[in-house]
């Protein structure tokens, strides 16, 4: 029999796990935190340290050009002095407008790099004033020409003294932007170092609660592949569920569809009939009283004119809702006769070209309806967003299923990012779908766009009744009746 006094010592372990987990989770908390804080310092006053620097090779840049364009207008200051030519005086003016700008940057950058207030700033300042308003007087004293004032400031060496004493002042302001590059330098590896051993004494002590988080994480492992069976067995629950409620709404959003669909007929049949029949008898009344006018009511011609024309384009407009609501080409004409009426509209409406091939298929009704439909929404996303100059609109018939496509050359988009407002593709994809078909989209940003649907065919067509058809269509070159239109900005 086991001796008893092995069993006690067993859940002291265990009791402790949960503190040290926590303890754990405590110092890499506390690690995390110490190396972000002290990145963070660290990189603000590396960028602090960084931008003095550059502020200080400013300074010095900005000191070495007004020196070196101080040169430039006391030298053609000279040369319009001893010449007379107004030739110098371009570049000269040029030089002290530059020294004017060079000095506005100075003053502002010098602030914060040489402290405000500083004497040697305050004495370049006056000796680049007092030089150039010995320049200024020299050249004012030869345009007037008065040549004995200007061969005394020419022999006196005032100019000259103005020149070493700016230029000693420069050198000052230079070893001072100089100094203060070095001190940041020596700040600047300071903070390198201090961010080096702090990372390090970080990882070290990452490295420890880890060390101890993998220790304790051990014991938890059975518990996790208990939680994982429970787990994978509530999800194959859910996807059940989700298979079976996704079936119901495919066969609500289905019946919704096609509910909408029954209600367009109905609507575009009672605007056929009792609208149409209204705008008929009105335009038939206008008609009667027009001819029963006397000769001399040409006021009331006028008006009952306007009222015709009003009249007709209500008509018109009827007409074009009822073609939307429920092509009546589709049931009359055929599918190639309403995609090349849809296309051309949509040409003449939009003003893009439009250039269309489409092949003689024999689908269902409802599959004729949905290639319209899709090639409608295609249109109308285009003439919405694409910013497309031409379209191209095929239909293909194959052996076991019919393709059309929709390509544009406009500003494209992600497929994958599409917002959630996009219910018309959406609406396209499950009208394809539904009839057992696919929707393919291919398009990014600024290539263009290309949107293809296959639709299965009930009933495969025979090969050679295919082969047939593609040989007439190719011998007459199939297309729109009417010509493309060319939008006003597209490329020729």
């Amino acid at each position: 029999m086991p001796d008893s006094s092995l069993h006690p010592p067993r859940p002291a372990p265990r009791l402790r796990k949960p503190l040290s987990l926590r303890a754990t989770l405590f110092v890499a908390a506390l690690c995390a935190i110490a190396i972000m804080w002290l990145n963070e310092d660290t990189y603000v006053r590396t960028n602090q340290t960084l931008g003095e620097i550059q502020q200080a090779h400013a300074v010095r840049r900005t000191v070495n050009t007004l020196a070196r364009r101080l040169v430039e207008a006391e030298s053609n200051q000279r040369g319009f002095i001893l010449t007379g030519d107004r030739a110098y005086l371009e570049p000269y003016q040029a030089a002290l407008a530059d020294i004017d700008r060079l000095m506005r940057e100075l003053t502002e950058i010098e602030p914060r790099v040489l402290g405000s207030g500083s004497e040697a700033m305050f004495a370049f300042r006056n000796l680049l004033s007092e030089k150039i308003g010995e320049m200024a007087l020299a050249v004012r004293l030869r345009a007037e020409d008065r040549a004995d004032v200007v061969n005394f400031v020419m022999t006196s060496n005032v100019g000259l003294q103005q020149m070493r004493a700016f230029h000693q002042q420069a050198d000052t302001l230079l070893a001072q932007a100089d100094g203060v590059v070095a001190e940041r330098r020596i700040e600047l590896y300071r903070l390198l170092n201090v961010s080096r051993f702090g990372l390090a004494a970080g990882v070290l002590a990452a490295f420890f609660a880890f060390f101890l988080y993998v220790n304790q994480t051990r014991a938890l492992r059975q518990s996790d592949e208990r939680q994982k069976q429970l787990l994978e067995a509530e999800r194959d629950a859910l996807e059940s569920q989700v298979r079976e409620r996704t079936a119901r709404l495919t066969e609500l959003a289905t019946y919704l569809q096609q509910a909408v669909e029954d209600e367009r007929a109905h609507l575009a049949r009672e605007l056929h009939d009792e609208l149409g029949a209204l705008l008929t008898a009105a335009k038939l009344n206008v008609a009667r009283i027009k001819s029963k006018l006397p000769p001399d009511a040409t006021e009331l011609a006028e008006r009952l004119k306007h009222l015709t024309e009003t009249l007709n384009q209500g008509i018109a407009l009827k007409r074009r809702i009822i073609e939307d609501l429920r092509p009546s080409s589709l049931s009359n004409l055929g599918l190639v006769a309403s995609l090349e009426i849809l296309t051309r509209e949509f040409a003449d409406r939009s003003g893009i070209e439009v250039e269309i091939a489409v092949e003689p298929v024999e689908l269902d009704a409802t599959s004729e309806l949905t290639i319209y439909r899709m090639v409608q929404e295609a249109l109308t996303n285009i003439g919405k967003y694409a910013k497309a100059h031409k379209v191209n609109v095929s239909l293909r018939n194959y052996v076991y299923h019919a393709e059309v496509s929709v390509q544009d050359d406009g500003v494209g988009f992600d497929p994958s990012q599409l917002p959630q407002a996009s219910h018309g593709l959406v609406g396209m994809r499950h009208r394809i779908e539904a009839s057992g078909g696919r929707l393919d989209i291919n398009s990014a940003p600024g290539t263009g766009s290309r949107i293809t649907g296959t639709i299965p065919r009930r009933i495969a067509k025979p090969q050679d009744q295919l082969a047939v058809a593609v040989a007439s269509m190719s011998a007459d070159s199939y297309k729109a009746p009417a010509p493309p239109l060319t939008a006003p900005n597209a490329p020729h």
